[in-house]
């Protein structure tokens, strides 16, 4: 697994600001955000593309790409994936990013506006467009298997894991890289947010992202990349792979229902948690924690906790928290970064606490995670939750690894 977050640009940084409760949200520093009206934001802090991306290569990508293949080739490197032990033919790419090279866009349309058509950049096009980050990885490591993006708001992460997953079970490849990432704290991605009234207006970093509290007031925009490697057990085995965790099952569907809003039933999100749960060959008893969507907005988290309590009941013991507290909501990284969040808490017995929550919110009726309730030693199902604007669901379910099972 690899990390650039707002809270640590590695996996284990990451992981262990998860598990400490950090805060990645702050002021914004990248532009001066006053007549946005937002205040905050979930940046990543002292990132350096010169450490893996490489200085004079980073030049010719969008910052979306530089996490992209920064947090691949740290997954690559944990995973120890050589081309001496997988062939490049088997080996593919599902990267994906909700939006893409923002910050190019916006650089660039506006020195056209102030200097005319011609003096574009010619890397304009291969720098913003959202398949780039897949694209820079497969010819950074020379993947020869499918390389492909999915665009699905801020369930593009999860979906493209899911599609690796399958891209493996199906026996199309033996070794995915997957993942998303986003790089969006820019003008235009903070202004046209705030202009859907999505974002949270909240000046104290600390109450900015409170998902599922009742006094939530919208998301808090974040930036960065999670990547997975995903092998199937034979070749993992072969290579006598250290293995950190299993997909088990994915499902995903579409509310058809509104643009941006989700269906306040939560009947859609409800179906892909059972089509995941499905695939599992699980029941919802068996699953011990759900890392929610949770994006801090009213309607997502009322609508989210409903979904949870049609396939779980209202009396369950499944623990439900987002992560999004601490880091912000990621769009199409979001679910990247959740599913290493997962496979941490499956790993380590340890739950991250649902922070910022002084109050929940009567509508969630959804038990949470908080410091008394962390230590799940037993856990051994959990799932990770992304919904979509355009009605977009995805939901995997992650087993912890057992080599005897």
């Amino acid at each position: 697994m690899g990390a650039v977050t707002p809270i640590g640009n590695s996996t284990t940084k990451y992981i262990e600001g998860l598990f400490r409760g950090d805060l990645g949200i702050a002021p914004i520093t990248k532009f001066d955000a006053t007549k946005t009206g937002i205040t905050n934001a979930g940046e990543v802090k002292d990132f350096d593309p010169s450490l893996r991306v490489g200085k004079k290569v980073a030049k010719r990508m969008d910052l979306f790409s530089q996490y992209a293949v920064d947090s691949a080739l740290q997954a690559l490197e944990q995973a120890q994936i050589t081309p001496e032990n997988t062939d490049p033919k088997e080996l593919g790419v599902i990267f994906s990013s909700g939006i893409g090279g923002l910050t190019t866009i916006q650089e660039q349309v506006i020195k056209m506006h102030e200097k005319g058509p011609k003096r574009v950049s010619p890397m304009f096009v291969p720098t913003s467009i959202v398949n780039m980050a897949a694209g820079n990885i497969a010819m950074r490591i020379g993947a020869k298997n499918i390389c492909t993006s999915i665009v699905t708001a801020c369930a593009s992460g999860t979906n493209s894991i899911g599609e690796a997953y399958r891209q493996i079970k199906e026996n199309r490849a033996k070794v995915m890289v997957t993942g998303g990432s986003e790089a969006s704290v820019n003008e235009i991605g903070i202004a046209g947010f705030a202009a859907l009234n999505a974002l949270s207006s909240e000046t104290d970093p600390a109450k900015a992202s409170v998902p599922f509290a009742e006094n939530r007031s919208g998301f808090v925009m974040g930036e960065g990349s999670g990547a997975l490697v995903l092998e199937s057990l034979e070749h993992a085995k072969k290579r006598n792979a250290t293995i950190l965790g299993e997909i088990v099952g994915y499902g995903s569907n579409c509310d058809a229902f509104h643009i941006t809003a989700p269906d306040p039933n939560g009947t859609g999100a409800a179906d892909a948690m059972r089509l995941a749960l499905k695939e599992a060959k699980i029941t919802p008893a068996e699953v011990s924690y759900i890392n929610a969507h949770g994006t801090s907005t009213k309607a997502n988290d009322a609508a989210e906790s409903k979904a949870i309590n049609q396939v779980f009941g209202k009396d369950s013991d499944v623990l439900v928290s987002s992560t999004k507290a601490m880091t912000g909501h990621l769009l199409g990284a979001a679910g990247a970064i959740e599913a290493i969040a997962v496979v941490a808490s499956l790993q380590n017995g340890q739950l991250p606490v649902n922070i910022g929550m002084e109050t929940k919110d009567s509508e969630c009726e959804i038990k949470i995670v908080t410091k008394d309730n962390a230590t799940v030693p037993t856990a051994r199902y959990a799932l990770s939750n992304s919904l979509g604007f355009g009605g977009h669901n995805a939901v995997l379910a992650f087993k912890k690894w057992d080599e005897h099972e």
